[in-house]
């Protein structure tokens, strides 16, 4: 509940609708992670690597709940 009141007046300087809404993205992307018992950090990392070598078709699989059951596939 903290990080979220703490953020709060941090998000009025998003810089323009488009960065706010791109902010809500990357948070909803922790949040999931979190939610999936991932490590964010390391989530998001290897999301990001794979992110531009990975067809449209297979981006699914770079969500939180598919990328934990690709840890245990590899």
């Amino acid at each position: 509940m903290r990080p979220w009141a703490v953020g709060r007046s941090n998000w009025l300087f998003a810089g323009s609708l488009r960065g706010g809404q791109r902010a809500a993205n990357v948070m909803s992307l922790i949040q999931s992670a979190k939610i999936n018992e991932l490590n964010p950090h390391a989530y998001l990392q290897d999301v990001l690597e794979r992110l531009p070598i990975t067809p449209v078709s297979q981006i699914d699989d770079l969500l939180p709940h598919q990328w934990k059951d690709q840890l245990h596939r590899g």
